[in-house]
């Protein structure tokens, strides 16, 4: 059974804001494990409801997205919702700290860049849409 945090209902519309952008959802730690070992760059975003998520990372995510190099797999899970899968993909952004949201880049199946809640709590939008854009062009196949 796979444990839930928030209602859904009160998810939905943020799970939504990644998912129409290309975003696959990682709901349970199987598909997490499959998403990581994939061949190729996979963006892996911890989706939170916090305010710092709404304003800045989502809307930078989407940015980065829209211009310039792509990972080849973009993927989500959602903090506060789909706790095993979002523990399970924490378990590869190892040995940074829980932080949601969040942005890992793996590679291979190994953490390639990460950026922390702290990281996008003191930028705007733009900014988190350029440093990911140079790390995906820095990590993509």
């Amino acid at each position: 059974m796979i444990s839930q945090g928030y209602p859904e209902h009160f998810l939905a519309p943020m799970r939504d804001e990644l998912t129409r952008i290309g975003f696959e959802e990682l709901r349970s730690p199987e598909l997490v494990d499959a998403a990581v070992n994939r061949t190729g760059t996979t963006m892996i975003v911890v989706n939170s409801v916090c305010g710092c998520a709404a304003g800045k990372a989502r809307p930078g995510i989407a940015q980065a997205l829209r211009g310039g190099s792509r990972p080849d797999h973009l993927a989500t899970v959602f903090a506060g919702g789909d706790l095993e899968a979002t523990e399970r993909a924490r378990q590869y952004f190892l040995p940074y700290p829980p932080s949601s949201p969040c942005v890992a880049l793996l590679k291979g199946g190994k953490l390639v860049y990460m950026m922390e809640r702290r990281e996008i709590e003191s930028s705007p939008a733009d900014v988190i849409a350029q440093r990911l854009q140079a790390a995906i062009q820095q990590h993509s196949s």
